[in-house]
Order: C-alpha cells, then structure tokens, then sequence
C-alpha cells in the first residue's frame, strides 16, 4: 500500500472560520475564495482543505494537484500542536506569516541559530540554523518553504533518528527543491509537501495555517468574530 495518505472517513463539513480575518470585508473575501476553492477540489477530508488553501495561496487551483500527503501528516499536527510543540521554520517570511493565535507552540526561525557552524563549515544559514536545532527538532513542526537546502539537511538528520513530529516541506525554485521534496517523501515521518519546483513560503504557510485552523475548531477555541 502507498505510504501517502488514504481518505478519511469523515468529511470536514462546511463551518468555516479565519483567524486571520479581522474585518467583515476581509472575511467575506476569505469565505467566497473558500467557497470557490471548495467547488474546484473538494471538501471530503482534511487534505483537501489543506489543497484548498494552498490553491487560494497562490490563486491557481492546478496547485491542488501538487500537493502530497504521506504517513498522514494532517493529524501529525493536530496532535503536535495539541501538545505546544515548537513549529521550527527556515526563513522570516515562513515565520512571519504562520497564525500565532490559537495555540500555544511557540514559532521559531532556523536563522536564528547556528551563526558559528555556518563560519565552520561553510553551508546556508538555514541549514546550519536546523543543526543547531537538532535537540529541538524531536516533536516538532517543521516548516519550510524556500529553502532545499535546509530539507536536505532535516531529511538526512531524519534518518540519523532525529524525528520531527511532521514536515511541511515545500521550496521553490530550479535547484534541488524537487529533489529534496523526493527525499523527504521518501522518510518514515509523516509530511505535507508540494510536487516538482513549485512551492515557497504561500503554500507552506498555507498548509501550516489551515492546520491550525483545525485545531482551533477541534478546540472550540475560536473568539468572537472567527466565524465558527
């Protein structure tokens, strides 16, 4: 059997909330991209939620079909998350944009860390920040979506047992970002990841967000003007 993930066998319904959206204007525009995107792909199970926002992300619903699901990852972090488990990503922008409301795990930047191993050895920032990372990494949410460089070093920190709770995984560009998507789809670690060269920080963030959203609904935790 395929390791990437089957139906579920409930559906996610049609209650629709956005954090995010905190003007009635900015959620009628949210909840009529929804409704469109709900048309085009599909609301059976809680991927296709996460291929819905992906697909409003980048305003392309050809996105839906890149997107992949393996040792099911949707409730990987729901679970993460209901824990506080750090959600570590590889660049500001992927960090700025995830929704801090909501949960309570604390967001972090590989950037931030590992300034002394990118003078030793010479390797990206992202990558050395995700090295340095490496007692944090065991339980948490992993998101990127520049850098390939940094995924590759995750995936072969993976199979030296280092295990993050999941993996969202989708860099852009022309160099190494399909390739490293194929090695990370390759793990025994459940992860959400885009196809091919496509990708970057809107459809990580996407796939991040719409998985929180989840949760705050499994949690009832939504505030006043959410929708819910």
């Amino acid at each position: 059997m395929s390791k990437e993930s089957s139906r579920h066998a409930g559906t996610t319904g049609n209650t629709y909330i956005d954090v995010g959206a905190d003007t009635q204007e900015g959620f009628a525009i949210s909840s009529k991209s929804r409704a469109l995107a709900r048309e085009a792909i599909g609301n059976e199970t809680p991927e296709d939620r996460v291929k819905q926002r992906c697909s409003i992300a980048v305003g392309d619903f050809a996105m839906a079909d890149l997107m992949r699901f393996v040792n099911n990852p949707v409730p990987a972090v729901l679970e993460a998350l209901r824990q506080g488990a750090p959600i570590i990503t590889d660049i500001r922008m992927v960090q700025i944009g995830i929704q801090k409301k909501g949960h309570t795990s604390k967001v972090l930047c590989a950037l931030d860390f590992g300034a002394d191993i990118v003078k030793e050895k010479g390797i990206t920032r992202s990558s050395a920040g995700f090295i340095a990372l490496k007692d944090r990494l065991p339980g948490s949410i992993v998101v990127i979506g520049n850098a390939p460089s940094a995924l590759l070093s995750l995936c072969s920190m993976a199979r030296d047992g280092i295990r993050p709770a999941a993996i969202i995984g989708a860099p852009v560009g022309f160099v190494n970002a399909a390739e490293s998507k194929e090695v990370l789809r390759a793990l025994d670690i459940p992860s959400i990841s885009s196809e091919g060269t496509r990708g970057g920080t809107p459809v990580a963030v996407a796939a991040v967000n719409e998985c929180i959203t989840m949760y705050i609904e499994a949690s009832g935790h939504a505030g006043p003007g959410h929708r819910l």
